[in-house]
């Protein structure tokens, strides 16, 4: 009885947590509780309305409509009238719940296999602070159009969240599951005083931010230290013998204004190192560090921010031995900056953290799937045990357009198919809709936005919701803009990863952190007619009409514009005024449009053959739209006056999707001696 006592004990963790409703709600404000490792069976995943197109076939190894952008309104399953958003085992918590268009229909949450809702609201009621206890404004806010809700939502065995007709569209419901045995209360909308009293007090920690959320730490030391930094130098900020953790540092320097301040800060680079480790497991340029970038730009959230009076981490950093801070300066010009560093003793064992790593990189480690390679930007690749905790996504954009239609995806303990698949970068990030509102929150900012045209700076702080791995983590958001547009990302991951376990990321050069966001110079071709702004003389069929093209992937459209031709057919014609000033003769150049929707066409000019047909289809997985090139049309005489151009369709490409579409960028006129 003994030996099979032992043998069943084997099959429960090592140590199975009893959690009440207040040590839950402490988790909303405990940075340390980060660094512990997790424990085995321990995930965070993500329900949400993201386009169930979307598949991984795993008899060929394909993903399938990896880039399908349908995420309004996808589900588990349809079931009496109802949609079935989540269903999940548990025990568990839900931390976090998103939506980009809440709106009046019924939102009901069940837990523990009860017929009755322990929540049954409109679902905006989950955000509109209207219903207890959701009316925390920390915890509970519109954001930039995007409703978010951080009030936790505990069960024990199984919760089951169905929507009612007119709910909405848009939705992510995160949630961690814990190992078995864990001990979880039942949620309940009606607190307990004493619970009422914890979250407020969490609340107006999350909604103040800019001070540690620990408060003062027993044994507690601050040290501050002026740095002069000579150009091309190393210098040491600080070493520490352990075992302790560093549990506050704090920057502040005297830096020129915008824009010189942006190529300052991404000059000097931050490293971290613990226990003699070779390679530092914190790199970044000294900015970015602090979770935003380029230069400075004032915000508060719960582990950093860039203040007034400078920038600060109160993100734990544990070590055993030792720990050395450095500071390189990549520039040409002398530096001073003031370092606070506070470090304290460690409240629990070492043998139970990990160690913090924060990287910088640009386009590292992306998908060797060409598939998933075409869309899917890697923000953090590793391998090991830890916790990921969070993102700093600059975006560089400087032909405008929207950028961030792509859909968080991560990959878990080598999980083929993601098990949080979102509905787009800024539902990500906390907002919706594009909106270029700069916002300050506890968990999620955006601190840059020039109306989506030029630079970008976002993050996201997995705090509760940090999503622990055994084996290997791989975190991506989708990209639709190529670099060549150019459309340019740099991140910073932060997470934490066992005790002698290292990351592939390693420094990057000087070269590569600036002069890159260089302004985007609108092409012009000198003479030409602009297919935009020709007069249309007739049509038979369709839609005519000037399309602004800087939105899409490839550069070469002069006047970042075109004429588009849309909703005809074969057979169908557009007849467009040529203006020629002199009479002579000219050779007739041109540019069109290829798109995988694009016609086969036939030009005329005054009623003549220019060349053989024309097939504008092309496959641009990642773009969806590109310039033919110039196309030369031949040599014509032509009289003073107007001149006509027709333009035919007669048919598609095959591999087409029939569309029938027609763009012209420019005819030129070059007269030949």
């Amino acid at each position: 009885m003994i030996v099979i006592g032992f043998v069943a004990c084997g099959s429960l963790p090592a140590f199975a947590e009893k959690l009440t409703y207040i040590d839950l709600i402490n988790r909303l404000t405990d940075l340390e509780q980060l660094a512990t490792l997790p424990m085995p069976d321990e995930k965070c995943t993500q329900w949400s309305s993201y386009d169930r197109a979307s598949k991984y076939d795993e008899k060929s190894g394909n993903y399938i409509e990896w880039a399908a952008n349908g995420d309004g309104d996808g589900a588990i399953r349809k079931e009496e009238g109802t949609v079935v958003m989540a269903e999940m085992d548990g025990p568990g918590v839900i931390w976090r719940i998103w939506s980009a268009m809440a709106d009046e229909g019924h939102v009901k949450i069940y837990l523990d296999g009860s017929d009755k809702p322990v929540v049954d609201l409109p679902f905006i009621g989950y955000f509109n602070r209207e219903n207890e206890p959701f009316t925390r404004s920390g915890l509970v806010h519109e954001t930039a159009k995007g409703q978010n809700c951080y009030v936790p939502i505990p069960y024990q065995k199984s919760c089951k969240i169905v929507a009612e007709q007119d709910w909405g569209r848009y939705y992510h419901f995160t949630y961690t599951t814990y190992p078995k045995g864990t001990i979880l209360p039942i949620f309940k909308q009606d607190l307990s005083p004493t619970e009422s009293i914890a979250l407020d007090k969490a609340n107006e920690i999350l909604t103040t931010c800019g001070l540690d959320p620990a408060g003062r730490r027993n044994g507690e030391v601050i040290e501050q230290k002026a740095i002069r930094i000579a150009q091309g130098e190393k210098a040491t900020v600080i070493q520490l013998k352990g075992p302790r953790a560093i549990t506050a540092l704090k920057v502040k320097m005297d830096l020129p204004g915008s824009p010189e301040d942006r190529d300052v800060l991404r000059e000097l680079a931050l490293s971290m190192s613990w226990d003699g480790e070779v390679q530092p497991s914190v790199w970044s340029p000294l900015g970015d560090f602090f979770g935003t970038t380029p230069g400075v730009n004032k915000y508060k959230s719960l582990p950093m921010g860039m203040t007034e009076d400078g920038f600060y981490s109160y993100w734990y950093m544990p070590f055993k031995r030792n720990a050395l801070v450095e500071l390189t300066n990549d520039g040409n010009e002398d530096r001073t900056v003031v370092f606070t560093v506070t470090h304290a003793p460690l409240s629990r064992s070492i043998k139970q953290l990990g160690r913090f790593h924060v990287k910088w990189h640009r386009d590292s480690f992306l998908p060797a799937d060409p598939q998933r390679r075409a869309i899917d930007w890697t923000m953090l690749k590793t391998e090991g045990r830890g916790r990921y905790c969070g993102v700093m996504l600059h975006v560089w954009n400087p032909r405008g357009d929207w950028w961030g239609e792509g859909d968080e995806k991560f990959f878990v303990d080598g999980e083929k198919f993601p098990s949080t698949f979102g509905t787009g970068s800024e539902d990500y990030f906390g907002y919706a809709w594009g909106d270029s509102t700069l916002f300050s929150n506890c968990y999620h900012n955006q601190t840059i936005s020039m109306d989506n045209v030029g630079h970008i700076s976002l993050n996201r702080w997995h705090v509760t919701d940090n999503v622990p791995f055994q084996k290997s983590f791989e975190g991506a958001i989708e990209k639709y803009h190529p670099n060549r547009r150019p459309t340019l990302y740099a991140c910073v991951a932060y997470w934490y990863q066992a005790a002698g376990q290292t990351d592939p990321y390693r420094p990057v050069p000087i070269e590569q952190r600036i002069g890159y966001w260089m302004p985007h110079h609108v092409l012009n071709v000198e003479g030409a007619l602009e297919g935009e702004d020709l007069e249309i003389l007739s049509k038979t069929n369709g839609e005519v009409y000037p399309r602004e093209i800087h939105g899409f992937g490839t550069l070469g459209w002069s006047g970042d514009a075109h004429l588009w031709w849309a909703d005809a057919g074969p057979g169908d014609v557009l007849e467009l005024s040529v203006p020629v000033e002199k009479t002579g003769r000219y050779r007739v150049e041109t540019q069109l449009t290829k798109t995988s929707e694009n016609a086969i066409v036939q030009l005329y000019l005054d009623g003549h053959k220019l060349g053989s047909v024309i097939d504008l289809y092309a496959h641009e997985y990642n773009t969806g739209i590109v310039p033919t090139g110039v196309l030369d049309m031949g040599v014509h005489e032509l009289s003073e006056g107007e001149h006509k151009l027709t333009v035919e369709i007669v048919g598609a490409n095959p591999e087409a999707y029939k569309a029938y579409i027609f763009g012209l960028d420019y005819l030129l006129l070059k007269e030949v001696q």
